[in-house]
């Protein structure tokens, strides 16, 4: 007999245990962005792979190691499983011309993948939400992400989660600043692992994003990109500052965060925990003004974040948070031939009225089938004998609280239990 089949290794199963907190999660990020005025796109999880090579960058480690890439058997054409959501949300966006009229706000949810070594808070198939505003080039939008981000870590209860800014500033800044890093790192070449001078010529910032910690001495003491910003550049970054700081939303300027992905300009941010170890970064995001021109669509500015919902809810339960229980209105036991043709009618008319009902399936005793009603967490057991279908009635017993049970009509019933 063959092996049991069991799931890809760092792809995981979410088990009906464990759904309350995902849906809890889910309707509280849903309730918070529409707060804020976005909508919400929903993009394929297979794109072509020159999407993310020329977005995210060929020197790269999602794109070097971590993509599942493939090629279509019946077209030859490269395919990749989305490894993250702003290059799709971006050529959904070029592709049906999203931004003619106005900018966009936008969100999306879903998995992505990436080929990596699974550990906690770091999974080959993981979930994100993702957050883009397309065709604003202001500070302020850049504070509206940090500002709207702090107030959902408030919605959430989360505690201990740190903010890190930076900036990046413009292309011509960053090409001055190319220079002399690779001519500092040239310098201690001999201090430089296998990946730091594969990248020193090709993409040396990504050696600050180093995480051998045998780096991390020379990587602290490399020149600081501040010193080649341009004008606007250190404007911008300060204007930023300044709407954090009149909202009263701390912030460390780290100026060693680059990001991992190339297609980021300017501010650049992460929010950061250290009660999950060595996966600190919870939320992350910036600007990134090029990308839209860079896919193929006409210059625009855009900025955005993403959050790992793995992560999050990892921190929520560290926090010893439980989310509310999810338990329906009412259990409908029914025990007779006349009151098991009545309980699906009597259960439909209730879900009718808005009531969350579950109706005992199986068989079985009264007192079997009470036991289920219990351990289902319903408020109310709706008792359907053949005395009762045969007057068209019901008992409501209450399961919590106490309270006398009670005979009554189906839409007494109904009235009784939506109060």
């Amino acid at each position: 007999m063959s092996k049991t089949i069991q799931a890809v290794r760092g792809m995981n199963d979410i088990l009906p245990a464990d759904a309350a907190l995902w849906e809890y999660f889910e309707d509280t990020v849903r309730d918070w962005l529409r707060a804020y005025g976005y909508t919400q796109i929903r993009t394929p999880v297979v794109e072509a792979t020159d999407l993310f090579v020329r977005s995210i960058g060929e020197v790269t480690d999602i794109v070097e190691k971590e993509m599942y890439s493939f090629e279509d058997r019946l077209n030859g054409e490269r395919l990749t499983l989305r490894p993250e959501g702003t290059a799709s949300c971006v050529r959904a966006v070029i592709e049906h011309n999203l931004l003619y009229n106005a900018p966009q706000r936008l969100w999306y949810t879903g998995p992505m993948f990436r080929h990596e070594r699974p550990q906690k808070g770091r999974y080959r198939q993981f979930h994100q939400v993702g957050v883009e505003s397309l065709g604003y080039d202001g500070p302020d939008m850049d504070a509206e992400h940090i500002l709207m981000t702090a107030r959902l870590w408030k919605l959430l209860g989360l505690q201990d989660v740190a903010l890190e800014i930076n900036t990046l500033g413009s292309s011509e800044a960053r090409a001055r600043y190319r220079e002399r890093l690779i001519g500092y790192f040239e310098q201690h070449a001999g201090e430089l692992d296998v990946d730091a001078k594969r990248r020193l010529h090709s993409n040396p910032l990504r050696i600050l994003d180093s995480k051998n910690p045998a780096m991390q001495a020379l990587v602290e003491a490399a020149p600081s990109l501040m010193e080649d910003l341009d004008e606007l550049s250190h404007m911008h970054f300060e204007q930023l500052q300044a709407m954090l700081s009149a909202a009263g939303i701390e912030y460390r300027i780290n100026p060693r965060l680059v990001r991992g992905l190339d297609y980021y300009n300017a501010t650049v941010f992460e929010w950061v925990t250290t009660r999950l170890g060595a996966q600190g970064t919870v939320c992350a995001g910036g600007r990134y003004d090029s990308l839209i021109e860079q896919i193929g669509g006409k210059p625009a500015p855009a900025c955005g974040y993403a959050m790992g919902v793995e992560r999050l809810l990892a921190l929520l339960q560290e926090q010893g948070f439980q989310p509310p229980a999810l338990a329906p209105d009412a259990y409908i036991v029914h025990l007779g031939v006349v009151a098991d043709a009545l309980a699906p009618l009597a259960a439909e008319q209730l879900r009718d009225a808005g009531l969350a009902v579950v109706m005992h399936c199986g068989g079985g005793s009264f007192k079997s089938q009470m036991k289920k009603a219990n351990a289902s967490l319903a408020r109310f057991a709706v008792i359907i004998g053949d005395d009762e279908a045969l007057a068209g009635e019901v008992s409501v017993k209450p399961l919590r609280g106490g309270g006398e049970q009670a005979r009554m009509s189906i839409q007494a019933a109904i009235d009784f239990l939506s109060l």
